[in-house]
């Protein structure tokens, strides 16, 4: 039977958790990493209506895209929806884990699975995470350096756009003296020794920093391996926020938007002027992403979707581009779906359940 913090670890190689926002709180929200899962409700929103589901169900982790807990608590008395499922959950033996930001800031995340919704090619990231990338340079035997650069690879190095494996490689020499406390790899103690070496370079994710060192220790042949680690200011393509795309074909936007309307089952699509444009190239940010409407822009995008934007938000630039609202709720429901694929995969014999309560506060007439 799989455990919590199994569960837990296949949702962060999936999203890791160094990629939320900075005001986020991802990650497990209540309970204990060593509970074993007898079941699993996926949602968008911890309310009392779907602790209560999960208990009726025997589901003992529910995985939410929104955490239940934003700020510190202060006290847990009942008096509000988060201190109320708090109380519920830990009486009843339910852990509650939450994929926020992480989840939209990755790769295959939420926007991608938007964007999938609509039938959007050649996908990438509209607005690339900023100074998140490391450069890692390691000098090791060059007999050694296949062996070293494989497990740099494996560790997650070398990823630059659609691109893996990629590095920089120079031979040349390197000096050393061994003390009398050493065991060195090649030269003898006490005498200066000079051997061939390669300098190999490669970039990586800052968050996996750890995992990489790790892996070229366990490798490099050296008791003292020398490295240089440096930050850098590249975009990362890898992650960030918000998705742009091209449809397959052009389309006129009245039948762009009812198509949005039909697919997220939307009870009111609120849009800007119409342009007399057809539809081809979209700009989409799920949930509060108004802000990435200058990204939208700066890409051609004939459209930007997103699902909350404030009145004063849609005057700047109507007069080049479309902007869809489409509600927080109605962008980000298909969630639950990324959870129940990561998790069926990886844990085939846990049972995995999706809420029915519709948590939107929002109602339509």
């Amino acid at each position: 039977m799989a455990k919590v913090k199994e569960i837990a670890t296949a949702l962060e190689m999936f999203a890791p958790l160094p990629l939320q926002d900075g005001f986020d709180n991802a990650g497990l929200q209540v309970g204990l990493t060593e509970a074993e899962v007898t079941g699993v409700l996926l949602c968008l929103d911890v309310t009392d209506s779907v602790v209560n589901e999960a208990v009726a169900l025997g589901c003992n982790l529910i995985v939410s895209h929104h955490p239940l807990i934003f700020k510190p608590l202060k006290r847990i008395i009942g008096s509000n929806t988060v201190e109320r499922c708090v109380i519920s959950a830990l009486s009843n033996g339910i852990s509650i884990y939450s994929a926020h930001t992480n989840l939209d800031n990755a790769i295959g995340g939420v926007n991608y699975r938007i964007a999938q919704k609509l039938g959007l090619k050649n996908v990438r990231v509209l607005q690339p995470k900023e100074d998140s990338l490391l450069k890692l340079a390691v000098y090791v035997p060059v007999s050694n350096a296949d062996d070293v650069r494989k497990a740099l690879f494996d560790a997650g190095c070398g990823a630059i756009g659609n691109y893996d494996s990629c590095s920089y490689n120079v031979e040349g020499f390197g000096t050393f003296r061994a003390g009398e406390q050493c065991n060195p790899y090649c030269g003898n103690i006490g005498e200066l020794h000079k051997e061939p070496e390669a300098r190999i370079e490669t970039i990586l994710p800052a968050y996996l920093k750890n995992r990489v060192i790790s892996a070229m220790l366990k490798v490099h042949p050296y008791e003292e391996p020398a490295y240089d680690i440096y930050p850098l200011k590249n975009s990362w393509a890898g992650a960030g926020s918000g998705i742009v795309g091209e449809l397959e074909s052009e389309i006129d936007e009245k039948s762009f938007l009812f198509n949005i309307k039909e697919i997220f089952g939307v009870g009111s699509v609120r849009y800007t002027a119409l342009r007399g444009k057809n539809i081809k190239r979209v700009a989409l940010c799920g949930g509060a992403g108004a802000s990435f409407a200058g990204a939208a822009l700066s890409e051609k995008a004939d459209i930007f979707i997103t699902g909350e934007a404030r009145y004063h938000d849609l005057f700047d630039n109507t007069d080049k581009m479309m902007y869809a609202v489409i509600g927080h709720y109605e962008s980000e429901q298909f969630t639950t779906e990324i959870f129940d694929e990561i998790i069926k995969k990886e844990f085939p014999g846990v049972p995995v359940k999706t809420t029915t309560v519709n948590t939107n506060p929002l109602n339509y007439l």
